[in-house]
């Protein structure tokens, strides 16, 4: 048996072997239309600025949010699906520097100047993408944002 790389084993790649006149087992042409009709009813005809995702593991945070008006980069919702408040730390927020610093109290809350806040987490993988307000308002920083 030859080893050799100059051998006599012809070499065939991957596109050789599928045949692409076949379309896959699990591809569904209907797919795209599905998924829109399925956000359409889940928003219920809220125009919204972006879809929003973890930058961690991409899953869907929040699918009606608004862009804030002077930081682009900034969102804020009401109606969010897989996060979690973090009631045990508080988010205090420094006007002078707009910085955000975390600080425990012993009965896990602290007020600071804007109110109560707490950090958001992705309930998927934990990563910090915001904080909610004492209104319930959800602050979105760390996130990806994409097209409504």
């Amino acid at each position: 048996m030859d080893s050799s790389p100059n051998g006599s084993e012809k070499m065939i790649s991957d596109d050789d072997v599928i045949d692409y006149s076949v379309k896959p087992e699990f591809y569904d042409p209907e797919l795209d239309a599905k998924d829109e009709l399925w956000v359409h009813k889940k928003r219920s005809g809220v125009v919204s600025d972006a879809v929003l995702s973890c930058p961690a593991c991409f899953t869907t945070l929040c699918l009606e949010s608004q862009r804030h008006e002077k930081i682009v980069t900034q969102y804020r919702a009401v109606f969010v699906e897989n996060c979690k408040i973090k009631n045990e730390e508080v988010v205090q927020v420094e006007s002078n520097k707009k910085q955000l610093k975390r600080k425990r109290g012993k009965n896990g809350f602290e007020a600071v100047e804007s109110g109560k806040v707490k950090p958001v987490c992705c309930l998927v993988c934990s990563a910090r993408v915001g904080v909610i307000d004492e209104d319930e308002v959800y602050h979105f920083f760390d996130v990806i944002p994409s097209e409504a």
